[in-house]
């Protein structure tokens, strides 16, 4: 069962909270995730945009667009990590950080972006050997 205080997902609010300060200023200090995420940024943010075609990235809540930045770059690229756990914890975090609908819109949007992202819905996506 996971805990609040489990090492990744505080980090994955660490990661979250300097995505949200990065969109209103530049941050000099930042994990290295969110570089990844920046150097990732256009296929993330289309993806984002296919999942919730009806609102534009410019119009997405800035809490919710964090959210689903970072939730998209582990979906592309850290395939060691299953899919619900991405999910769960996305929910997660737009649920303490976001307002009322946060956490269902990123679910939804999250929902849209597995097959985007090349993933499944299974909580295992490796082959076993």
């Amino acid at each position: 069962m996971k805990s609040a205080q489990d090492p990744r997902h505080l980090k994955r609010i660490f990661v979250f909270k300097s995505l949200f300060a990065g969109t209103f200023t530049p941050q000099l200090e930042r994990p290295t995730r969110v570089d990844k995420i920046m150097a990732n940024i256009e296929k993330i943010d289309d993806i984002v945009q296919k999942c919730a075609p009806e609102w534009p990235i410019s119009q997405i809540n800035r809490v919710d667009l964090a959210v689903l930045r970072q939730a998209v770059y582990e979906l592309l690229f850290k395939t060691e990590t299953p899919t619900k756990v991405i999910i769960d914890e996305a929910v997660e975090i737009a649920k303490r950080y976001g307002g009322k609908t946060s956490s269902s819109f990123v679910n939804g949007a999250l929902a849209s972006a597995i097959n985007l992202a090349g993933r499944s819905e299974t909580t295992n996506d490796q082959p076993k050997p």
